[in-house]
């Protein structure tokens, strides 16, 4: 679930909870609580939280806030009192992470892209395709995983490309917007001793 926070059309923190993928959306609004969902399947995507700021007390600036094990509490009674059955699940795996390559091959359908076997610090690794030049086994690297939202807005969510399942992407420091990035094209080469899985702080791991 990824939560923003919106002062631009009103007090509003607008939860997303599934990928529309361009598909046309509609929306039923219950006093303060709307549920965005799929015209065609009738499937949640997102909820709009209105007069969000007698809710919560840690909502102060635009742009993605992160909600604790009682925020969550806190709005699934919101969305009870609004009429609606749908209960909110707290998430609070860090989206941005220190990522290892452990296994790596080219993709059939492409002269660039690569198949990575990533270790995000669970069980298993997860497969994230990646075309970065610089993609080689034992790096480690930044990896956005599902429900992270990237400095520029865009969201992460599984996919594909070119017909690949692919869970995250791995990330450069300019898509991270982080100070004095290359502008050489490659995702970020952190050190060998940092630890897989931990939350990826660009302010202490980061160096140029």
């Amino acid at each position: 679930m990824i939560a923003t926070y919106n002062t631009h059309v009103g007090d509003v923190l607008m939860l997303i909870v599934a990928n529309d993928k361009g598909q046309k959306v509609n929306f039923e609004r219950k006093g303060k609580v709307a549920r965005v969902f799929l015209q065609e399947t009738g499937e949640t995507v997102a909820w709009n939280i209105f007069g969000a700021k007698k809710l919560l007390t840690n909502l102060s600036a635009n742009g993605q806030i992160k909600l604790s094990a009682s925020d969550v509490q806190v709005l699934n009674k919101e969305l009870k009192k609004a009429g609606f059955s749908d209960v909110l699940v707290h998430d609070a795996q860090p989206k941005f992470v220190v990522a290892e390559i452990v296994e790596m091959k080219d993709h059939a359908d492409s002269d660039h892209l690569h198949i990575c076997k990533v270790n995000i610090g669970c069980a298993d690794p997860v497969q994230i395709v990646c075309g970065a030049p610089n993609a080689t086994v034992g790096l480690k690297t930044v990896a956005a995983l599902p429900g992270a939202m990237m400095p520029n807005g865009a969201l992460i969510f599984p996919g594909a490309l070119r017909g690949v399942p692919s869970y995250g992407m791995l990330c450069s420091a300019r898509e991270l917007e982080l100070p004095n990035a290359p502008e050489v094209r490659g995702i970020i080469e952190l050190s060998e001793q940092l630890p897989v899985g931990a939350a990826f702080d660009g302010k202490t791991m980061w160096q140029a």
